[in-house]
């Protein structure tokens, strides 16, 4: 090719570009800002981000430099306001001044040093302790959960917290509103949040506003995006969390939504998909920890801190013989307390690991724990649904199965149409963990979220009876059939893997 031809092909991809009906002094200005944009990405964008997760910001920066950069300006930063992580530091401190004192806790038989060792970080992390003498019931029944909150709800004489990430009032939650309602009339003072994006989107939320302005309970959205009030924020950082607490005596936590277990959509109508859930009740000192929580964001969004109600909680039953620890996590801490504490129980682990995840799309240092797990000879298991509900994330998911199979990890894909929304992993006879955090990087970055750490009991051995009904009606995938799949599935997976890192 040569000097005229060249000319003449630049000239066609400047045309193409949109720039050769302008000026040539547009075109330079142009050229020296996308050129001054690219290289102020390079310093900019890996600041305190994964390796991963910054490279694939620059790549879309790079490759679309316009949309790339408002795409970064509006989604880049997974910080709360400085008011809101203020208000998370000061319940931290109260939780230390208030637990420095305590005694090291003793299940009923003398945990692993590892275990006293994740309960310290923990501490470190979280400031909750590890507490003694408390009763944890399970529920996997859907509706089975919903009834033993609405049973709690109809007992309370003094207060009422709940806060969900997704609520609707319908043919299956129809009975906890009610009761929510009844206690309110009844003096008790009901305190609700909801996320604003999460409720927002499902089917019937104007109707549920509308009740809950006339049904004598005081409510408050989480994280509202309301840019004419000046509330505004990046979209996708949303409370995740699941807590419903009655006189600080009882509490639930878990994965479940106050839903129908269809969510309201069209499809799964059509299709008979349902949700499968895990959720926990609890009673004894683990939930003024729960309760604390709440408080938190509760006060992120009133001002109203409920000290009086946090740190004397009613004297329950009898001793149980669970020992707990909450671990709250999310952009309010300056650390992601939930994965390094997965990480820590993960290299623990010695003889047997079983994880469920809905949503598994693990950063390196996640993938690393668990597959060096299953390449040390730990019997290492994942769940997850065979049909996901969310088309990136699932093909995201499954981009990690072969580095999962040939580590030597066993999955079992759950039955569509059936959702395994569950969030619960196990390690050795020792720890069981529960809570409303997936295995992704959303969980870890920018949602808030609850978990709580089990010892002691026979809490192991239960959640093992509920992954085994997993087990028994799941199908396990073989490294020789995932590495059958076709080319375009490998290839939309791998695409969904990156946009995944955009966080």
């Amino acid at each position: 090719m040569d000097r005229r031809e060249r000319e003449e092909f630049a000239a066609v991809l400047w045309s193409l570009a949109g720039l050769g009906t302008f000026p040539d002094w547009v075109v330079v200005v142009a050229s020296i800002l996308d050129m001054g944009i690219r290289i102020a990405a390079l310093g900019i964008v890996p600041g305190n981000r994964r390796p991963t997760t910054a490279m694939a910001w620059l790549l879309a920066i790079f490759f679309i430099p316009l949309v790339g950069i408002a795409l970064f300006f509006m989604f880049g930063s997974f910080r709360l306001s400085d008011r809101r992580i203020a208000k998370q530091t000061e319940i931290n401190r109260k939780v230390w001044a208030a637990t420095q004192d305590m005694e090291e806790p003793r299940s009923e038989r003398e945990a692993p040093a590892w275990v006293h060792s994740a309960a310290e970080l923990n501490r470190s992390l979280g400031s909750f302790p590890m507490v003694d003498n408390n009763h944890v019931e399970l529920y996997p029944d859907y509706e089975g959960s919903i009834a033993a909150m609405a049973a709690a709800v109809r007992k309370a004489e003094e207060f009422v917290n709940i806060q969900f990430y997704i609520m609707a009032k319908d043919e299956v939650t129809e009975e906890l509103f009610v009761a929510l309602q009844e206690a309110a009339a009844r003096g008790v003072r009901v305190r609700l949040l909801f996320d604003h994006l999460g409720t927002m989107r499902i089917r019937g939320y104007r109707q549920f506003r509308r009740w809950l302005q006339g049904s004598g309970i005081e409510w408050q959205r989480m994280l509202p995006l309301l840019p004419v009030r000046g509330q505004w924020r990046r979209i996708d950082l949303r409370n995740h969390r699941k807590i419903l607490v009655v006189d600080g005596r009882v509490a639930f936590t878990g994965s479940q939504n106050l839903i129908e277990p269809g969510y309201h959509r069209a499809s799964s109508e059509r299709t008979g998909r349902q949700w499968v859930e895990l959720m926990a009740r609890y009673e004894g000192p683990i939930v003024t920890a729960l309760n604390v929580v709440f408080a938190t964001d509760w006060s992120s969004e009133t001002d109203d801190t409920l000290g009086s109600e946090l740190f004397t909680p009613p004297p329950v039953r009898e001793p149980g013989p669970m020992t707990c620890q909450v671990v709250p996590s999310g952009p309010g801490f300056a650390t992601e307390n939930n994965l390094r504490l997965f990480n820590t129980l993960i290299y623990a682990a010695v003889e047997r690991l079983s994880i469920c995840s809905p949503y598994f799309v693990p950063d390196d240092s996640l993938l690393y724990a668990i597959t060096t797990a299953a390449q040390r000879g730990v019997d290492v298991e994942l769940f997850v649904s065979e049909q996901g509900d969310q088309f990136l994330v699932h093909h995201a998911q499954r981009s990690y199965y072969q580095a999962l199979l040939e580590a030597g990890v066993r999955i079992y894909l759950y039955p569509k149409p059936l959702v395994l929304h569950a969030k619960h992993f196990t390690v050795d006879d020792e720890v069981g963990v529960l809570g409303s955090s997936n295995m992704d990087m959303r969980s870890f970055s920018l949602n808030l979220e609850v978990s709580v750490m089990h010892l002691g009991g026979d809490i192991v051995a239960k959640m093992r009876e509920i992954q085994q009904s997993y087990r028994e009606v799941s199908r396990e995938v073989t490294l020789e059939e995932w590495r059958q799949r076709t080319r375009w599935e490998r290839y939309v997976d791998n695409v969904a893997r990156l946009t995944a890192t955009l966080q």
